[in-house]
């Protein structure tokens, strides 16, 4: 059964005898940390969405601002936010614990988005201490002792994971299996199920994307990873090695996005704005 733990600004239901809480798109309460310190995630009141008829629709939201030649946190044009979030502190402490995790939240694109090359948003991560961080960017160093799982849209809104796992040939075997077409990128991650669904519905819209992450077994090549845009699953891998040992955890969500790439051919053609809300935590035991 799933233990459910809100770490956004909704009310998750009781599950199993044990009330789960709300808690508001806060910082301090949400265990916001190692932000890029050339951007902001403003809480700001949202756009009403473009479909109507839509009574769920968050009225608080962070807002991530990509300026016109942007294209990530810390580059001459700073665009798009980074931190990472690791839930409220009883979240945290299970969390650590957890063998299994559903992290997920809700993102609106503005009306008018224009997509470039490609872009980032947030994704889980997980790992040993601090070498759990920074699992991205052509990292190669203790790869064995990190996870990134990042969606990613390209050209046309055409969606993906972009990943970092152990470098086992194990792994890339079964992610590079993945349909309708799976990349490993020469000097970074790996491009698991590229067009196995798009983000062109999150454009005035909001959708939900949940990442389902399961640890394998020590010793073991068992681990999942499953990616669900809007209650439908898109993309499953199995037989993954995604810890050594029991030091490594799921820490949270990589909570970044952004244009890109790495150099101004992935910029963002204009100043554009995306929302993100209803973060939420499910450990499943």
């Amino acid at each position: 059964m799933a233990r459910r733990v809100c770490v956004a600004s909704f009310v998750v239901s009781a599950i199993n005898g044990e009330q789960a809480y709300s808690c508001p798109l806060d910082d301090r309460v949400l265990g916001v940390h190692k932000v890029a310190s050339k951007t902001q995630h403003r809480t700001v009141q949202p756009p009403g969405p473009s479909e109507q008829g839509i009574s769920d629709a968050p009225k608080l939201a962070w807002e991530a601002f990509y300026p016109e030649g942007s294209i990530n946190p810390s580059a001459p044009i700073p665009g798009g936010f980074s931190f990472y979030l690791s839930g409220p502190p009883e979240f945290k402490a299970r969390l650590a614990r957890a063998t299994e995790a559903v992290l997920s939240y809700r993102v609106m694109l503005q009306d008018d988005w224009e997509w470039a090359k490609g872009g980032k948003l947030p994704g889980p991560f997980g790992g040993v201490d601090d070498s759990a961080y920074s699992c991205s960017g052509g990292r190669k160093e203790q790869r064995c002792r990190c996870i990134g799982l990042r969606p990613m849209w390209r050209s046309n809104g055409v969606g993906e994971l972009y990943t970092y796992l152990p470098l086992t040939e194990r792994n890339s075997s079964q992610q590079l299996k993945v349909p309708p077409l799976s990349v490993e990128n020469p000097d970074y991650g790996i491009s698991v199920g590229r067009g196995s669904f798009d983000f062109n519905s999150a454009v005035g819209n909001w959708i939900t994307i949940a990442i389902r992450t399961k640890l394998n077994d020590i010793g073991a090549e068992n681990g999942e990873v499953e990616v669900w845009i809007d209650g439908r699953r898109v993309i499953s891998i199995d037989g993954l090695m995604l810890r050594e040992s029991d030091a490594h955890s799921i820490r949270g969500i990589q909570f970044q996005t952004f244009f890109g790439g790495h150099t101004p051919e992935w910029a963002s053609p204009k100043d554009q704005r995306a929302w993100f809300a209803d973060i939420t935590g499910v450990i499943v035991t």
